[in-house]
């Protein structure tokens, strides 16, 4: 972590470590222990019989310099990443059986779709499923075939399928590994050296096991401290940033959270918005709280602080450490004080307590349980029926609970983002949109989000855009736009390029950001650079013309200058998208005779860069494109809408009915919805009864979902489901797998 901490590489840590005084003056981690009150003895106890361990996330982008570290440092032959056996889950399980067994493709896919997701921590098996959806049982008991399916996918089910490389582990020995255990190559064949053994192997062979977890948020993180500097001139030390900003809880309390690590989610939000948080301890307690066991107790701890309940005790020793959540268990550790304090375990009895709890071992839970109630009876003189009553309280928070030193480090880089984003809006969400760069629904919610800031998002540009998403300061120029900043978000920062850059802050609303190069479908990297360079050696392009004579790279063909055009990243010359279509033969040849004049001229000329010795492009008479081709070609290209949306000219009926695929995705099941959207893609397919129907993709201004249309809909709508069409419809949300989508029932044009 020193390391980490010299380069620059972002870091927090997980679990108890964030307890101890040494690993805070020692700098491994960056909470203050005694400012957020955690308990040192969860980490390190005379009792405590195991080793502890201290879990590093680390910025995900950084992640490899960490490891490569480490095989520096002890030797490559004593360090390794640890391998993880895949496992036959339920529906892999039937999906593998169907296919071994000869059966085609539909038996297991069929019986593995109706199977749901597990849990956090509880994996969902076969049987769980049959008692949960009786149309599997149904089916079991009916048809031969599914019963031979299920029997023998229930014999594998469990097993070991797959080997690969953990997430996080990573195993450092005294001496070369060959000699504790038996190692492999990546299966991916990436050339890294994993071990055969899994983590728990690692730890029976006396290991030192290591974790090492690449987390994205501090990336972004990182990615938007180094844009502030670059930009605004700005030094910021994340680790010292003001807990008390009120900037950043004004800015949750009204739920603004798209971005932020911990805190996004519908869910969430809407918790942070009852909540109306005002210190960081709402934000650690939100984050543990917000799990699928505790969550039953936001609300009472939300109305309990808002002096809507009044605080009590289970017991009145329990006031010592549930005081400061007003009474409700929120944390593990509370589970651990309350069989200290209630029912008189000792440290180290306390200890197998928290791995019978954290390890989710039933057996052992059922000894606790037997344990803890006795103890309860004759230590904190309860009744046994009180006894239960508290004991009762501790099952949510089997495989869920947060300890409290995790949820303080988690809490602060939480915070750490909100305050990025409350005071540099524009630089953090570049940020974020450039670590989201390729996952369509999630730019095109993020832009949604910009656009709500009042931060403006536009398309491409070959004379402000780098590769990635890029802040803009100023507002846009004329006839040659003002150049972008310097890009940031590279591993080690280059000195600043006279292109533009100025330091100090700029008055509200003088920011923008522009979509990258590189974030332009078939656009790549090569050509990306040789135009950035080429604007940074010589100026800003400042005609087509002196675009197509200067950028001189095999890449600039047919394919990439189509793209460029379609995205709008030459509309800062004036040019029109069609007419530069239609005249595509003539751009392409005059770059080419571009790469014979430089050759020519390179002797006498070289790093000529004046307009006047540009020759004149001739081009065609061409028809301008409309605004539907241009945005079809912005949704191809960068994955939405961005000179304007379909929709538009219903907006402001659309917002009258306050209703959008985002808040209807937020409702109840089954719950019927009225929408204006957009069909971006349809796809038919034919039932067993050889009738048709419809799985679609609709969008709005909120967002994008799948739909359905069964047949005797579709039968009556089909010629109003079709791409590009605004429609109107009225649907129900449906849950399928975990998945929400929405099966529509009327539909009409917009």
């Amino acid at each position: 972590l020193r390391f980490a901490h010299d380069n620059h590489i972002f870091t927090t840590t997980r679990g108890s470590a964030a307890g101890s005084f040494v690993s805070y003056l020692t700098g491994i981690v960056n909470v203050d222990p005694i400012y957020f009150n955690l308990p040192f003895e969860r980490f390190l106890n005379p009792d405590r019989p195991s080793a502890p361990d201290i879990d590093m996330d680390i910025a995900d982008n950084r992640r490899d310099e960490m490891i490569a570290y480490a095989r520096q440092k002890y030797g490559a032959d004593h360090v390794a990443q640890i391998g993880t056996f895949g496992t036959m889950l339920a529906r892999g399980s039937v999906r593998d059986v169907a296919r071994a067994m000869g059966f085609g493709f539909e038996v297991g896919d069929r019986i593995s779709k109706l199977i749901p997701l597990g849990a956090q921590g509880f994996p969902m098996t076969l049987e769980r499923a049959m008692k949960e959806v009786p149309e599997i049982q149904t089916m079991y008991d009916q048809e031969p075939d599914t019963r031979r399916v299920i029997d023998m996918a229930k014999k594998i089910e469990g097993c070991a399928r797959h080997i690969s490389v953990h997430a996080a582990g990573v195993v450092i020995a005294p001496a070369p590994l060959v000699e504790y255990t038996p190692l492999q190559l990546d299966p991916k064949g990436e050339g890294k050296i994993i071990t055969q053994y899994d983590m728990y192997a690692i730890e029976e062979a006396g290991l030192l096991k290591l974790d090492f977890l690449g987390i994205r948020n501090l990336a972004i993180l990182a990615d938007a401290v180094d844009r502030v500097k670059r930009i605004e001139g700005i030094d910021i030390d994340i680790d010292t940033v003001p807990l008390d900003d009120k900037k950043t809880f004004d800015m949750l309390a009204r739920g603004e959270t798209i971005g932020l690590f911990q805190l996004n989610g519908s869910g969430m939000t809407r918790y942070l918005i009852d909540l109306k948080p005002t210190v960081i301890h709402d934000i650690n307690l939100m984050i543990a709280l917000y799990r699928p066991g505790p969550m039953d107790n936001i609300n009472e701890y939300i109305q309990r602080k808002n002096g809507l309940k009044p605080v009590t005790y289970p017991h009145p020793s329990m006031k010592k450490f549930l005081e400061p959540t007003y009474g409700v268990m929120v944390y593990q550790d509370d589970l651990l004080m309350t069989a200290i304090e209630v029912a008189g375990y000792t440290w180290a009895e306390v200890d197998k307590f928290r791995k019978a709890v954290g390890k989710k071992i039933p057996e052992e839970m059922a000894k606790q349980h037997k344990t803890f109630v006795a103890g309860a009876v004759k230590h904190g003189g309860l009744t046994e029926k009180k006894a239960e009553a508290i004991w009762n309280l501790f099952e949510p928070f089997q495989g869920y609970g947060f300890n409290k030193a995790h949820a303080a480090s988690y809490g602060k880089v939480a915070y750490q983002t909100a305050y990025m984003k409350a005071n540099f809006p524009e630089i953090y969400m570049s940020a974020v949109l450039s670590a989201e760069s390729g996952d369509t629904e999630m730019i095109g919610e993020i832009v949604t989000e910009c656009r709500r800031m009042g931060v403006p998002v536009l398309p491409p540009d070959v004379n402000e855009s780098f590769s990635q998403f890029t802040v803009v300061k100023g507002a846009p120029a004329g006839d040659v736009p003002e150049r972008a900043l310097p890009e940031a978000g590279t591993t080690k920062p280059e000195p600043l390029q006279n292109d533009g850059a100025r330091g100090g802050t700029s008055p509200a609303g003088a920011h923008r950001i522009r979509f990258g190069l590189v974030t332009i479908k078939n656009f790549g990297q090569g050509v990306a650079s040789a135009i950035i360079e080429e604007r940074k050696r010589a100026g800003a392009f400042k005609s087509l013309a002196d675009f197509l004579d200067r950028v001189k790279d095999r890449n600039l063909n047919k394919k990439s200058l189509e793209a460029l055009i379609k995205s709008g990243a030459l509309d800062c010359f004036g040019e029109e998208r069609g007419a530069m279509l239609a005249n595509m033969d003539l751009l392409l040849e005059y770059n080419k005779e571009g790469e014979d004049r430089h050759s020519d001229q390179d002797s006498l000329f070289g790093g000529m860069s004046d307009a006047s010795s540009v020759p004149a492009l001739h081009r065609a008479p061409a028809p301008e494109a409309d605004m539907r081709d241009k945005l079809a070609w912005e949704k191809d290209l960068l994955g939405l809408y961005i000179s304007g949306h379909p929709l538009e000219r219903y907006r402001e009926t659309i917002a009258k009915k306050d209703m959008d695929i985002k808040k209807a995705k937020e409702g109840k099941e089954g719950v019927g919805v009225v929408l204006a959207i957009i069909v971006t893609a349809v796809r038919t397919v034919q039932t067993k009864n050889n009738e048709t129907m419809a799985f679609l993709t609709i969008s709005d201004f909120s967002g994008e979902s799948d739909a359905v249309v069964f047949p005797r809909t579709y039968k009556e709508l089909h010629t109003i489901l079709v791409p590009d069409a605004c429609l109107a419809i009225k649907a129900t949300m449906n849950v399928r797998n975990g998945e929400k989508s929405f099966v529509i029932e009327r539909a009409r044009k917009l």
